[in-house]
């Protein structure tokens, strides 16, 4: 892959990049849950007060009747046998919830065997660890690309377009921004993006490479942790042993001078 100097749809590329990039990185930050044990909880709480006042409502309706014409029972003998159903559904769910997290637990200790590996992930999460961080797409030869990383704040720190190579890819960062600052390690929000003949942009799919340091238990699967960045197993496509040697083109603005097709960085201010 080599550095491209031409204008034309370098700059409407470039802010499809970043927009990309700013909303993963404000979509992440959104992103919250709450756990399966509360849930149940507050359904049990609730079911627990309608229940109470359901018989409530039954006691004075039973006292005040006609006695003349007494209500019929078998509605409140249905409504009962609902009540009751519903209270062993909750309860099903409740003890179900708990082996699902024994079975997480015991993956839990399976999957860190994983630590120590390199991974690769279907993520706009980008890792930065010691300073590096790295991501791999399929281009066609001659196809113009750009690269944008959002931090945290959704702030745009690091961007460059370039031309790609034929086969797989490879961009590699420093972990510097577009002013040559070292940023720190962390997760940030990456997109490639590329531009058609016609300068129509649309997003181009590829996965991020980093070290596996943890595995924790999420909401709804396991998760894998890249230094703070934490990435759902489910996205995990590949693990290595080892870090692994990259292999295809070297990416334009890679800082990885090492591969006699890297390209002096061209990053877009």
């Amino acid at each position: 892959m080599t550095t491209t100097s031409s204008v034309g749809n370098e700059t409407q590329l470039i802010q499809a990049a970043e927009a990309a990039a700013r909303n993963a990185a404000n979509t992440s930050s959104a992103t919250s849950s709450s756990g399966t044990d509360s849930s149940s909880s507050s359904a049990l709480s609730s079911l627990a007060d309608n229940y109470t006042t359901f018989l409530s409502l039954l006691t004075t309706q039973l006292k005040n009747q006609d006695p003349s014409s007494p209500m019929n029972t078998d509605t409140f003998t249905s409504e009962l046998a609902q009540f009751a159903g519903v209270e062993q559904q909750v309860e099903t769910n409740t003890k179900l919830a708990s082996l699902i997290s024994l079975n997480e637990s015991g993956q839990m200790s399976s999957d860190t065997t994983l630590v120590g590996h390199q991974a690769t992930a279907n993520t706009t999460t980008l890792p930065l660890q010691n300073h590096s961080a790295s991501l791999s797409f399929t281009g066609t030869s001659g196809q113009t690309v750009a690269i944008a990383v959002a931090n945290s704040a959704g702030t745009i720190v690091k961007d460059v377009v370039a031309t790609a190579g034929a086969g797989t890819d490879n961009w590699t960062w420093d972990g510097k921004d577009n002013n040559g600052n070292q940023l720190p390690d962390g997760a940030y929000s990456v997109s490639v993006q590329t531009v058609s003949a016609s300068g129509t942009t649309s997003a181009l799919p590829f996965t991020v490479t980093g070290t596996i340091t943890g595995i924790q238990k999420g909401t709804s699967d396991m998760q894998v942790q890249m230094g703070s960045a934490t990435i759902p197993m489910s996205n995990i496509t590949n693990v290595s042993s080892g870090t692994g040697t990259s292999t295809g083109s070297t990416a334009a603005g890679s800082d990885d001078t090492a591969s006699d097709n890297a390209a002096s960085d061209n990053a877009a201010s």
